[in-house]
């Protein structure tokens, strides 16, 4: 296989894609299973400190750049792949419709990381580093800190989802695409499954969903639940 053939430039933009979802997932993973809890238990200073000098922020450039590029790449590859079957013979398979879900639940996290927690952060930043110098810090660093908190909890809840269909493209074809009528219903009830995450995410600071997102385990246990339940409705929609 010629490096620079067809299947040469999918191979390239596969590997590509999981050096930068590595990248991505794991410092979403970092911030949320490691800083996040250490950040609950520090000293006020220490956070500051943490924030102020750099850290923080060279940590959200290689979380959003990472990002990113997972986001272009994984888009580059299945639009190829369409390219190759054709649209009607991408959604007339089983790996077709895997990867489509794995790479939209993506693409809402990448939507989340550029333009709820990035924006927040930089926020945050800004306050700490007031303060660090002698400053007042930001009364709206506070509420924007904890909005993107639950923003990175939910694309944590939803990296469960997207890694199980992104690896069932390939591996567990688990179900058989059906008629048109069944697509269409499919693409509604996973966009309002979707957009009922998201508002939980965004929307309110209390709730059974809020407090589900509070905890590491919990935000766990709830991306195995999400995954089954998008499992289930496929089994259901397309027996």
């Amino acid at each position: 296989m010629a490096l620079f053939s067809g299947e040469g430039w999918l191979f390239l933009l596969r590997w590509f894609h999981f050096l930068a979802g590595i990248t991505w997932i794991g410092m979403l993973y970092y911030f949320n299973f490691v800083q996040t809890p250490f950040f609950a238990t520090a000293d006020s200073p220490v956070r500051t400190g943490m924030i102020a000098g750099s850290l923080v922020g060279r940590a959200l450039w290689w979380f959003r750049w990472g990002a990113m590029l997972t986001f272009i790449t994984g888009w580059l590859y299945i639009l190829h792949r369409i390219g190759q079957l054709g649209l009607l013979g991408f959604f007339q398979t089983s790996y077709g419709w895997a990867i489509f879900i794995g790479g939209i639940i993506g693409s809402l996290m990448w939507f989340n990381v550029w333009f709820i927690i990035w924006p927040a952060q930089k926020v945050v930043i800004a306050s700490a580093t007031q303060v660090a110098k002698g400053g007042q810090a930001n009364p709206a660093a506070a509420p924007r800190g904890q909005r993107s908190g639950f923003a990175s909890r939910t694309n944590t809840l939803l990296s469960i989802p997207m890694l199980f269909f992104m690896g069932a493209a390939s591996h567990f074809a688990f179900f058989t695409p059906g008629e048109r009528g069944a697509k269409i219903t499919m693409l509604i009830v996973f966009a309002i499954v979707l957009a009922l995450v998201e508002a939980n995410a965004l929307v309110g600071t209390t709730g059974p969903g809020k407090k589900m997102l509070g905890t590491v385990s919990g935000t766990l246990w709830g991306g195995f639940v999400l995954a089954a339940i998008l499992v289930i409705l496929l089994k259901l929609i397309f027996p």
